[in-house]
């Protein structure tokens, strides 16, 4: 007998939406039918939900090394349980940061010692993510990672640039940008348009993103490397993604629920928790990621979870640290603000993010002998969001409805969360 029944959902499989039960013994789905019976095993109901793969993130800052106090491994492996993920790419932009093969494998390993979901590592792109010289790269690919980025950084050394995307090339890894040109946006703290001009800010335009997505294109096009566009934000930075698709290039794309569900009019309050990097953009950009997101244009919804402590977002909007928390929110973001149906849903949260970290056991349709990376996600409950299993709480989402729950989160046959509960 199975040692686990999903009972009376809506399984998005390989060949679409069927109403069936999942059957899972040790780390494998063993048979997916209508029926199956439960004598002895333990059992999820499913009504009303979709089953699909565990979602995948393409973008956590999960702080450890060197920022513990904020969020560590651990404590973002069980926000990422609650969030509906099976799988989560930490960021690189640590103390120190991950430029070299050790500290790769000492944040996988953390996530094994959790063991709540699989946690893979970024690599920087420069040593220190000071733009001035290559990290270990080979170093790193030994140790798993198979994302390289400076994120938090754009990396505007053209020459840098081109030789990452050559080495990483030949490896077979991602090259990722958090594409802002810098100097245009240097000393900026919200999007550069009316309500900065209210405030009396300095603004971060939107057209530093088209203009280093433009850049990081060209590159592309001369070392045929596959490239990551981090975080988007602007209708022209997705319409330049478009045409490199079109073009045959190997470009993808995430956009963060916060770009998807707010525009800069959300900072005209100046509340910090509205600060983020890159800015909320006007309503017309949040209306054509949607849309992108919507069309495949962008890939994945990637959360750009980024803890900090009370004390630090306690302060003017000028002296705050961009970023807040969304791993726990982001399927209910994304079902609230767009209109996916199941399988584009699952496709932009798990399928096509996992393919793009290189995650085979992760993104996968149930089918009978797959691994058992699953999440039974309730599409149309309403709930506010309130106290967050993440070590931080800086979010707007808090005491806001939004439509979508995570009733179970499966991680290799195990169910690691149920109906509010952490079941490490």
């Amino acid at each position: 007998m199975p040692d686990l029944i999903l009972q009376g959902g809506t399984v998005v499989t390989p060949d679409g939406p069927v109403r069936a039960d999942v059957a899972i013994d040790g780390a494998s789905v063993t048979m997916i039918e209508p029926g199956i019976a439960s004598d002895g095993s333990d059992v999820i109901d499913c009504s009303g939900c979709w089953i699909g793969p565990g979602f995948v993130d393409l973008h956590a800052h999960l702080r450890e090394p060197g920022h513990e106090w904020k969020e560590d491994i651990e404590s973002g492996s069980r926000a990422a349980a609650a969030g509906g993920y099976t799988a989560v790419v930490a960021m690189p932009n640590t103390d120190p940061p991950l430029d070299a093969g050790h500290l790769a494998r000492f944040v996988a390993d953390r996530g094994r010692q959790a063991g709540l979901v699989e946690v893979a590592a970024a690599g920087t792109l420069s040593l220190g993510r000071a733009g001035e010289r290559l990290s270990h790269i080979d170093e790193l690919w030994a140790a798993g990672v198979r994302i390289f980025t400076d994120d938090g950084d754009w990396l505007a050394d053209a020459g840098l640039l081109r030789r990452a995307m050559e080495y990483v090339a030949d490896l077979g890894g991602v090259v990722a940008q958090h594409a802002e040109d810098t100097g245009l946006v240097r000393n900026g703290h919200m999007h550069e348009g009316t309500v900065s001009s209210r405030l009396g800010m300095m603004g971060r335009p939107g057209v530093a993103e088209a203009i280093a997505i433009a850049r990081d294109l060209e590159l592309v096009r001369l070392t045929g490397a596959s490239y990551h566009v981090q975080h988007i934000t602007t209708g022209a930075g997705a319409d330049l993604v478009r045409r490199a698709k079109a073009e045959g290039l190997r470009v993808t794309a995430e956009v963060t629920p916060h770009h998807l569900y707010f525009d800069h009019d959300a900072v005209a309050g100046a509340d910090p928790l509205f600060k983020v990097n890159p800015p909320l953009r006007p309503r017309a950009d949040v209306d054509s990621l949607r849309a992108a997101l919507v069309d495949g244009t962008i890939d994945a919804v990637a959360t750009d979870h980024a803890p900090h402590a009370a004390h630090e977002k306690d302060v003017p909007f000028e002296e705050a640290p961009p970023g807040l928390i969304n791993l726990e929110t982001t399927a209910a973001t994304v079902r609230t603000a767009t209109e996916l149906d199941a399988v584009g849903f699952f496709d932009r949260m798990s399928v096509r993010p996992a393919a793009i970290a290189r995650l085979e056991r992760h993104g996968r349709p149930p089918v009978a002998g797959g691994p058992a990376n699953l999440v039974v996600f309730d599409p149309d409950e309403r709930w506010i969001p309130d106290l967050p299993v993440s070590r931080s709480s800086n979010t707007p989402f808090l005491g806001r409805e939004l439509t979508g729950v995570v009733r179970a989160t499966i991680y290799e046959g195990r169910v690691t969360w149920q109906d509010g509960k952490v079941h490490p």
